[in-house]
C-alpha cells in the first residue's frame, strides 16, 4: 500500500503562539498585524531575531540577526520576549488535534509534525480532504494558521509544506515533481546546506532538476553517501519512516463543525451518537477507561459552551458515556442554532488499573456489544456498521474516523 504523509507546519509559530496567547489574556492589539519580532533582552543588547511579522519582514528583517540590527531597519519595531512554556502548550494542543487522525505521528520539531495516515483515512475520504479539514480546525480551535504538504513520503510532504505561505495546502505527488520541484533552486532541496551549495555551482547544479538530471554514480563520487541521499531527494525517493511513540492519550476527543446551523435537537443528538461511538472505539483501542465525560458546542454566533460530568466509575461503554453526553447536551442546549458540537473523554486509565465492580458486572451485555461491534467495523469498515440512533444523519457531514 501506497504510504499516505502530512507534513503540518506552524506558520511563524512563535509569533503566532505568542499573539494567540496574548489575544486569549484580553490584549486587542494583535502583534501579528504590527512590525514586531520575538527576540531577546535589547537593553543588555543581547538576543537574535526568532520570529517576525510579515510588516517587519518587509523591511528587510531577517531571523537570525541581532535585534540592534532589526531596530535600526525599523525604529518603531515591537519587541516580545521569547517564553517556551507558551510554545510548549500550543505546541501540545496542535499534537492533541492531530491525534483525533491517526496515533502515528512523529514531532520533527516544536512546530512541525509528521503524520502517517495510511492506516487511518476514512473510507471515502481523500488524503487532501483531510489536509484541509486539519488546516481547517486549526485554524478555527487555536488560532493559528499552518501549511500542510501532501505526498506518498516524508521528503516530498515536507517540500510541499514550504511551498507558497501562510494557511496552505500543498501536494507533491511523483507525477508532480518535475513541474513543481525541479524548478526551485537547489538551496530549496531539504538538507542543502550553505557549506555545499558552492560544490554544486561548480558542478552545474542550480536548481533541484539540475541535480536529479545528474548520474548517481557522480553524485556518490563527488559527495559520497551524502551524494547518494541527495540525488535521491532530488528525484523524490525516501523510504523513511514516521517514527512515532506509542504514548497514551491523556484525553480522546472529536469535534465536528456542521455543514449549516443546526436547531432540531434530534438531528443534533444523531450527530452527538456519531461521536460518542467513535470516541468509545477509539478508547478501547487504547484499553483504556474514562472518568470524565465532556460535551462542547459552538452556537451560530460563534459561542463556545462546554459542561462536563464525573463518572461513578471509568468505563469505555459506548451506552453508559452516550446517556450522559445525552443529559450534558440538553443541559448545554439553549435553543440557539449550533455550528460545532464535540465529546471528548478525560481522565483515563488503563483497563487493568481498576477492579471490576458489582455496577460493572451488570454491563456486561453491552460490553459484549461494543467488542462484537468493534470486531466488524475493523474486518468491514467503520462506516459498515452503525446504530439505529445515527441512521438517518446528514450525508454531508464528513466524521474524522
Amino acid at each position: 500500500m501506497e504510504k499516505q504523509i502530512l507534513h503540518v507546519d506552524v506558520n511563524n509559530a512563535f509569533l503566532s503562539w505568542t499573539a494567540v496567547e496574548k489575544l486569549k489574556n484580553g490584549e486587542e492589539l494583535d502583534i501579528r498585524t504590527i512590525p514586531a519580532i520575538i527576540g531577546g533582552d535589547e537593553a543588555q543588547r543581547k538576543g537574535i531575531v526568532l520570529a517576525k511579522s510579515n510588516l517587519a519582514k518587509q523591511v528587510g528583517i531577517q531571523t537570525g540577526e541581532p535585534i540592534f540590527f532589526a531596530r535600526k531597519k525599523c525604529p518603531n519595531i515591537q519587541i516580545y520576549q521569547s517564553d517556551f512554556k507558551v510554545y510548549k502548550k500550543y505546541s501540545n494542543a496542535l499534537y492533541n488535534i492531530l491525534l483525533e487522525y491517526t496515533e502515528k505521528i512523529e514531532r520533527f520539531s516544536i512546530d512541525e509534525c509528521f503524520m502517517d495516515m495510511t492506516e487511518y483515512l476514512p473510507k471515502g475520504t481523500t488524503l487532501l480532504q483531510i489536509a484541509y479539514q486539519i488546516n481547517k480546525r486549526i485554524k478555527e480551535e487555536l488560532g493559528f494558521t499552518v501549511n500542510i504538504g501532501v505526498a506518498n513520503n516524508k521528503l516530498l510532504a515536507k517540500m510541499a509544506s514550504d511551498f507558497q505561505k501562510p494557511d496552505k495546502v500543498h501536494t507533491l505527488y511523483k507525477e508532480e515533481i518535475s513541474e513543481k520541484m525541479w524548478k526551485l533552486p537547489i538551496s530549496e532541496l531539504f538538507m542543502v546546506g550553505r557549506k555545499n551549495l558552492p560544490k554544486f555551482h561548480k558542478i552545474g547544479v542550480k536548481t533541484i532538476g539540475d541535480l536529479a538530471k545528474k548520474e548517481e554514480i557522480q553524485m556518490i563520487k563527488i559527495f559520497g553517501k551524502y551524494g547518494k541521499m541527495i540525488w535521491e531527494y532530488a528525484n523524490g525517493i525516501d523510504d523513511s519512516e514516521v517514527v512515532y511513540e506509542q504514548e497514551k492519550p491523556k484525553g480522546i476527543g472529536n469535534s465536528i463543525t456542521l455543514p449549516y446551523d443546526y436547531s432540531n435537537i434530534e438531528k443534533i443528538e444523531e450527530v452527538l451518537i456519531a461521536l460518542v461511538e467513535q470516541v468509545t472505539y477509539r478508547l478501547r483501542r487504547y484499553n483504556m477507561l474514562a472518568e470524565v465525560v465532556n460535551v462542547q458546542i459552538k452556537t451560530n454566533e460563534f459561542k463556545v459552551y462546554s459542561h462536563q460530568k464525573k463518572l461513578t466509575i471509568p468505563t469505555d461503554n459506548t451506552k453508559i458515556i452516550l446517556e450522559e453526553a445525552k443529559k450534558l447536551l440538553y443541559e448545554l442546549y439553549k435553543k440557539t442554532p449550533i455550528r460545532l458540537i464535540g465529546v471528548r473523554v478525560d481522565k483515563l486509565c488503563e483497563k487493568n488499573e481498576i477492579q471490576l465492580s458489582l455496577f460493572d458486572n451488570t454491563c456486561k451485555k453491552q460490553k459484549e456489544i461494543d467488542k462484537v461491534v468493534d470486531i466488524l467495523k475493523e474486518k468491514y469498515g467503520y462506516d459498515k456498521i452503525t446504530r439505529a440512533g445515527k441512521m438517518n444523519l446528514d450525508k454531508n457531514i464528513k466524521f474524522k474516523d
